[in-house]
This record gives C-alpha cells, sequence and structure tokens, in this order.
C-alpha cells in the first residue's frame, strides 16, 4: 500500500527539519502537529492558495484557538510550503502574504520592589546551608542580572568575572553571549557560594546540585518556588518573574530602554518595550490614587 501524498510529503519535510536544519524532537514534535491540521482542511496541500489559508485560519479562530497559537500554526505552514517550493518544485507558497490574527501582547507579571525585597531576604539557616547559599547566589543573580534561568543554569566557572563583576552569558536564546554585570548583593552571595560549592571531579558548572552535578533547570523551579512560600510573598514565584521584575525596576530608574534591552539579550527593541506599558500602568495608578481629578465623581 502505497503512502498518501500528502503524509509523503509531511514526512519529506519533518526529515528534513530533522537533518538539513537539526530542529529538536520537541520542535518536530510540534511541527508535526500543526502541519496535521493543515493536512486535514479538505485539499490537496499542493493545491493550497491564500484564500484556502486565510479560511483555515478564521475556522480555527471560531474553534476558539488563541491568536498566538494561530500565529504558531501559519509559521509551521509556511516554512512547509517554502520548503516544498525550494526542494520539491511546488508552483508557489499560499502562505506568503497572508498575516496571523494580531494578539494583544499580555504584560508580564513583576514583583513590586519591596515584595524582591521580601523575597530576597536570606533565610536564617542560609548561613550553615551550602544548598541554601547556593539558592541566595542563585535568586539574587536572576535579579540582579535579568537572566533566564537556561541561562543560568548553563553558567560555567570560567562565565563568572569577579574582578569586574560581570558574567559571560555564552548560550543565550539565539545563541548570542553578552555581558551582563552583577550587583553588590548578588556578588556577596556569589563569592559566599563559591567558598563551599562541591563538584564532582571536572564539573565546571557554576551551580551544582548536593551531588556536585550541574544544577538543573527543574530544580531551580522547585526550589525558588518553595522559597517564594517559605518567604510569604503571595504570588507564585518562577524564575521569568524574576526577570521580568529586574528589567521592570531597571526602567523605572533609569528611563533607558535601550541599557535594558541589552542586559536582557533582546534582539528587538519592540520585546523590550513592553515593561515601558507596565512603567505606564504603575503611573497611572499613582496617577488614580492622587490626583484630584483622575476619578470622575458619580453624578
Amino acid at each position: 500500500m502505497s503512502t498518501p501524498p500528502d503524509l509523503a510529503e509531511l514526512q519529506s519535510f519533518l526529515g528534513w527539519m530533522a537533518q538539513a536544519r537539526q530542529a529538536s524532537p520537541h520542535t518536530l514534535t510540534a511541527y508535526q502537529r500543526d502541519l496535521r491540521v493543515l493536512q486535514g482542511a479538505g485539499w490537496p496541500l499542493r493545491e493550497g492558495t491564500p484564500l484556502q489559508i486565510r479560511r483555515l485560519l478564521a475556522d480555527l479562530a471560531r474553534q476558539g484557538l488563541s491568536a498566538r497559537s494561530l500565529a504558531r500554526m501559519l509559521s509551521a505552514w509556511r516554512r512547509f510550503y517554502q520548503y516544498q517550493v525550494l526542494h520539491q518544485g511546488w508552483s508557489s507558497n499560499p502562505c506568503l502574504g497572508v498575516r496571523p490574527p494580531r494578539r494583544q501582547r499580555a504584560l508580564p507579571d513583576v514583583l513590586t520592589p519591596d515584595r524582591a525585597s521580601q523575597l530576597l531576604q536570606p533565610l536564617a539557616e542560609a548561613t550553615d546551608d551550602p544548598l541554601l547559599q547556593r539558592d541566595q547566589a542563585i535568586y539574587e543573580l536572576l535579579y540582579s542580572s535579568g537572566l533566564r534561568v537556561s541561562e543560568l543554569a548553563a553558567l560555567d566557572l570560567q562565565d563568572w568575572r569577579a574582578d569586574e563583576q560581570e558574567l559571560h552569558v555564552r548560550f543565550a536564546k539565539g545563541r548570542k553571549s553578552r555581558v551582563v554585570p552583577v550587583g553588590k548583593p548578588a556578588t556577596l552571595a556569589l563569592q559566599q557560594w563559591l567558598q563551599v560549592r562541591h563538584a564532582q571531579a571536572g564539573e565546571v558548572a557554576l551551580f551544582t546540585s548536593a551531588r556536585g552535578q550541574r544544577l538543573g533547570v527543574r530544580s531551580i523551579q522547585q526550589r525558588l518556588r518553595q522559597h517564594g512560600i517559605q518567604q510569604g510573598v503571595p504570588q507564585g514565584v518562577y524564575p521569568h518573574l524574576l526577570r521580568h521584575s529586574c528589567a521592570s525596576h531597571v526602567l523605572q530608574s533609569s528611563g533607558d530602554l535601550r541599557a535594558v534591552q541589552e542586559l536582557l539579550g533582546h534582539a528587538s527593541i519592540s520585546s523590550t518595550q513592553v515593561y515601558t506599558h507596565l512603567d505606564f500602568q504603575r503611573l497611572a495608578a499613582v496617577y488614580d490614587a492622587a490626583h484630584p481629578r483622575a476619578k470622575r465623581k458619580p453624578e
């Protein structure tokens, strides 16, 4: 029994993604899921038109799919058709010129400066527990330098430049490296951790587990969440919350959007501009609470 034509084309594309583009298993699974939606649309894929693509997106939107999911699907479809045009001789890419539905950009959650101070207050027993000293350094570093948790977990000893109080972030998003400053509390916590750091022979990770191996992302997330509960922070605490809080607080204090972009390692300034909206929210809240004419009196 022969393979259905559309299925063969999908398999060919996924094989190319795996070999030529070295896509991860997670990425391949996501592409396969999105392309199955396209395959089930009811027309031969080779004969797809921009109108059919738009109608399919509209149908999916009516079914309740979010604008974010639709944009991801359209990106997968566009890449599939691009492959077919370049490598299989298809005539056109029907996804070109089709725009995904606009979506409202959700503002990130942040801690207030007071909540951040509450979270970062060391536990009383931290001075006698190497793992708590390690955790304190991790929390301070996430907030001080706005690191992604994956970036922090990938840090090696050589990435810490003690003389300059800087970190060389080598495994950033998009494989771009950057250098970030480290504040005084984070520097002190890091120095204290390095004095008690335990590692197996040859382990170069900056942060290690109780077994002396590189500490994983999942462990950092779990420890931070539990620490937030212990410190009485009412909202759930996770690493990216500290990254958002760092960016928001630096922007509020400095007003320098470009500096925040460099700190976070954003490729585009548009990714950083979301924090200006957070700052405006804070200003609006202060205005509403303080200005005599901010609120309309009931008639």
